[in-house]
């Protein structure tokens, strides 16, 4: 029988949709995070919606944290940005609130970090076209562990207060690697999955590298590197998925058969919750593309259409675990009645 998981959705496009909450590069570089800052009641009421939903995972609100954007982050406090001597509390704050909206005292939480293109300005996690500065594995790793570190000096016990490390939206194959690596030198000690975002027309990753180098990158050993609990999808079209998963499992089976991994990790799966919509991160606004429209399975409910996807993917193998749920434009009412069809079946 297979292990489900349900994870929480969209929190930026929750907070926007449904509480009016507007980000914009010049005066919320944080993003969602922002509101760890400016306003964490309202943070807290809108991961609190997804707890009512009855997750077993809630994703804390640190997807585009980084001592960058801290920095660019002025306030009444801290006109000059809020600096790096000054963030543990608002990162302690992440995790309090991930913890207040848990409604099942069985749910766990998960450390949100997003790729280093989520933290640029416009945001580069769909093109994966990094500055100089950070263009090779080993800056990106470099990245990635002064980040994790920035968590691990922030006090708060938060490393023993997350259940997982979630690694997602990455479009580079060097930063698979990069954070397997800074994961392994960090002083987290708990289980991290990898999601990689596929935003293109075909079925490779933004850098150009397919299904099969991204798995062989995050499970084959890697010297320094630790392995991945989990490995998969997110902020990816739906009808791209049944597809993506398919290529997931056969590269998964063959590195099973070449003796490189011995245990199969569980796939993880949280798609966009659009209709054919696409954030254009110039204008950063949601666009209607009617060809994508079009990709629409008949108009079927996005939880059918993921639950089947989850499905397919057990009875074909090699996945007996998964973490299925949704990201950008996936309320709270749609992870509901995603676990309830997932439940039901």
């Amino acid at each position: 029988m297979a292990t489900i998981q349900i994870l929480d959705g969209g929190l930026g496009t929750s907070l926007d949709d449904l509480y009016n909450i507007k980000f914009d590069s010049k005066t919320t570089p944080l993003w969602a995070s922002h509101l760890l800052v400016s306003d964490p009641a309202t943070l807290q009421a809108c991961q609190h919606d997804f707890g009512v939903a009855g997750v077993d995972i809630l994703l804390t609100a640190t997807y585009q944290v980084s001592a960058e954007g801290f920095v660019r982050t002025k306030t009444a406090q801290f006109p000059d940005g809020i600096p790096r001597s000054a963030v543990g509390p608002f990162l302690q704050k992440a995790v309090d609130i991930a913890e207040q909206a848990k409604v099942r005292d069985s749910a766990s939480i998960a450390l949100s970090l997003g790729p280093y293109g989520a933290c640029m300005i416009p945001g580069q996690e769909y093109s994966g076209a990094y500055d100089a500065e950070h263009d090779d594995e080993e800056s990106l790793y470099v990245w990635h562990l002064d980040r994790l570190r920035m968590f691990a000096e922030a006090g708060g016990e938060i490393a023993s207060r997350v259940r997982y490390i979630a690694f997602e939206t990455l479009p580079r194959l060097d930063e698979v690697r990069a954070v397997r690596r800074a994961i392994r030198d960090s002083d987290f000690d708990v289980p991290f999955w990898i999601s990689c975002v596929f935003p293109r027309d075909d079925d490779l990753v933004p850098d150009g590298s397919s299904v099969e180098q991204v798995v062989r990158a995050a499970v084959a050993p890697m010297e320094g590197g630790a392995v991945p609990w989990g490995i998969g999808i997110n902020c990816t079209k739906m009808y791209k998925l049944s597809g993506l998963v398919d290529l997931f499992g056969r590269a998964v089976t063959g590195a099973i058969a070449e003796r490189q991994i011995s245990d199969v990790p569980s796939l993880v799966l949280y798609p966009d919750g659009t209709n054919g919509e696409v954030y254009n991160t110039t204008t950063q606004v949601w666009e209607k593309h009617d060809a994508l429209t079009d990709n629409v399975s008949n108009n079927r409910p996005w939880e059918e259409q993921l639950a089947q996807v989850v499905n397919e993917a057990y009875e074909k193998g090699p996945f007996n675990s998964f973490l299925v749920g949704g990201c950008c434009k996936a309320s709270h009412h749609d992870i509901k009645k995603l676990g309830e069809k997932l439940k039901s079946q």
